[in-house]
C-alpha cells in the first residue's frame, strides 16, 4: 500500500493534479504487499513550457525510481507510472524464478507473474569486451569518448591513478564515476 508525497518545483500541486497522480500510481498496490511511500516531484520548466516528473518508491529490498519530461506534465505522469510497472514487473519476476530455483523465501508474492522470454532476453549478455584502461585526464576521456561515438568511456585517471568511467547525460552534459579504494 503507497503513501503519497507529491510536490511540485515551479508548479502549485492543485489537488486534481495529486488526484491524477494517485490515481495514475494506484496501480501499483496490485504489486506492493509492505507499506511504502511514493516520492513524487513534479517540476516545471519556463525555458521550454516543458513538465518533468519523477517518482521515488522505496521497498524493503529495491528502490523503484522513474522520471520523465513532456510537454504535457500529466503524460509525464502517465510515463513515469508505466515505467514504474515495468521495473516492478521485472523484478517480482526475477524473485519468483529465483525463488523457485532455490527456494527463496525473502519476498512474499500476492501476484505471481509469468517469466516471458522478454525478460531472460533483457538480462542475457550477448558480447563481452576486454578493456586496456589508459591513463589520461577525465577531459581526455570525455573527447575520447566523443571520438569514438560511444555514451560512456573506462578509464584510469592519471591524477588519481583510480579507474573512472565518464558517461553522458541525457542533459548533454557529462559525468564521472570515480572508484573509491576500501
Amino acid at each position: 500500500m503507497l503513501d503519497y508525497n507529491v510536490r511540485g518545483e515551479n508548479i502549485a500541486v492543485t489537488d486534481a493534479l495529486r488526484d491524477y497522480v494517485e490515481k495514475r500510481l494506484t496501480k501499483l498496490n496490485r504489486y506492493i504487499e509492505e507499506k511504502s511511500s511514493a516520492n513524487v516531484n513534479l517540476r516545471t520548466y519556463k525555458s521550454d513550457n516543458s513538465g518533468k516528473a519523477e517518482v521515488t518508491i522505496v521497498l524493503p529490498y529495491v528502490v523503484l525510481r522513474a522520471e520523465d519530461t513532456n510537454p504535457d506534465l500529466y503524460a509525464a505522469v502517465d510515463a513515469v507510472s508505466e515505467k514504474l510497472e515495468r521495473q516492478i514487473r521485472k523484478y517480482k519476476t526475477k524473485i519468483n524464478r529465483k525463488s523457485r530455483e532455490t527456494g527463496f523465501k525473502g519476498i512474499d508474492s500476492k501476484n505471481e507473474i509469468p517469466a516471458t522470454d522478454s525478460d531472460d532476453e533483457a538480462l542475457q549478455i550477448v558480447r563481452t569486451k576486454q578493456v586496456d584502461l589508459k591513463p589520461m585526464s577525465p577531459e581526455e576521456a570525455a573527447l575520447q569518448m566523443d571520438l569514438l561515438g560511444h555514451n560512456f568511456f573506462i578509464f584510469r585517471d592519471a591524477d588519481t591513478n583510480t579507474d573512472s568511467v565518464i558517461y553522458k547525460r541525457q542533459d548533454g552534459k557529462y559525468g564521472l564515476l570515480e572508484t573509491v579504494e576500501d
